[in-house]
């Protein structure tokens, strides 16, 4: 029976929270994510550099986790994601936290990478949920097993690349679009059309964000194509905003900014393809002065 309990104990420590499944118990070891067991934030706050539908004109009500199932070599957040900057928390104080943020008038919960923490966040919903709508703001690399309607009203995410090669040489993960594009499918089948308020506000429905790399307009491409061809639902943001950093000196054909003529081969496809809700980013948008600063506010 002792031998029995303790099997059962170690099933549940062993954390699969991501398409990792690292199998790590993490109230004893940090995971592939870079964290342990416990949440750890590294700012709450009104956050207004969203998709307007969510940022609106109060702001998003935005939580930065700490650490990241995916190594991208670009991440404009490696501070937190890759460093694990950060404080640990409590669920309680993390509740508090959500309270404070709905208080303030913001228009959504707004958590970024939440995927390694699925298990605490969902503990947390089950003890108190906002009356705001909930926003899981994902990398895309999920397991489908987190997607659920009953915890999360929109689903933001990410759809990094189309081929293996590039998702295995700069995020370190050669099943990205496999996981990623089932999540996403399994998230538009689940949640449906998008569901608007009077303000024009997302209240329910699933983004997807596509960041345009140097020399990967083909990849691009692909991306739209599949996203045109399988998910007719979403709302569809190509972002033009990257900048090179963290190590991408060790990547020279990414360390620049995209030039304006792959920025039109990419956007020009995209309005081919007639996406029937689409934001854009003007060129300019691709500077650093948007990254958050990450130093426990709100915390």
């Amino acid at each position: 029976c002792l031998n029995n309990r303790l099997i059962v104990r170690e099933n549940v420590l062993k954390c699969k929270n991501c398409p990792r499944n690292c199998n790590v118990d993490r109230k004893n070891k940090i995971g592939m994510c870079g964290v342990g067991d416990d949440i750890k934030i590294a700012r709450a706050s009104l956050h207004f550099g969203e998709e307007p539908c969510i940022s609106g004109t109060r702001g998003s009500g935005t939580v930065f986790f700490s650490g990241c199932p995916l190594k991208c070599v670009m991440c404009q957040n490696f501070e937190i994601s890759h460093n694990c900057f950060g404080k640990y928390i409590s669920i309680d104080r993390f509740i508090e936290i959500m309270q404070e943020l709905e208080n303030l008038g913001a228009h959504n919960i707004n958590l970024v990478s939440p995927t390694h923490y699925f298990r605490q966040i969902s503990l947390a919903l089950e003890q108190f949920r906002p009356k705001i709508p909930i926003v899981y703001n994902s990398s895309g690399y999920e397991n489908i097993e987190n997607i659920t309607e009953d915890i999360f009203d929109i689903y933001l995410f990410d759809l990094k690349y189309f081929s293996r090669e590039k998702s295995e040489r700069y995020s370190k993960c050669s099943d990205y679009f496999s996981k990623a594009s089932a999540a996403i499918k399994t998230a538009v089948d689940m949640v449906g059309e998008p569901v608007f308020d009077e303000q024009g506000i997302l209240r329910r429905g699933v983004i997807v964000r596509h960041l345009i790399l140097p020399q990967c307009t083909n990849d691009a491409i692909e991306v739209i194509d599949w996203l045109n061809r399988y998910t007719p639902n979403i709302i569809f943001s190509l972002m033009s905003q990257y900048v090179p950093m963290y190590k991408t000196e060790e990547f020279p054909e990414i360390n620049r900014k995209i030039t304006k003529r792959e920025y039109n081969k990419v956007l020009n496809h995209c309005f081919e393809n007639n996406f029937s809700k689409i934001y854009i980013q003007e060129l300019s948008s691709a500077t650093s002065e948007f990254i958050p600063e990450f130093d426990l506010t709100g915390l």
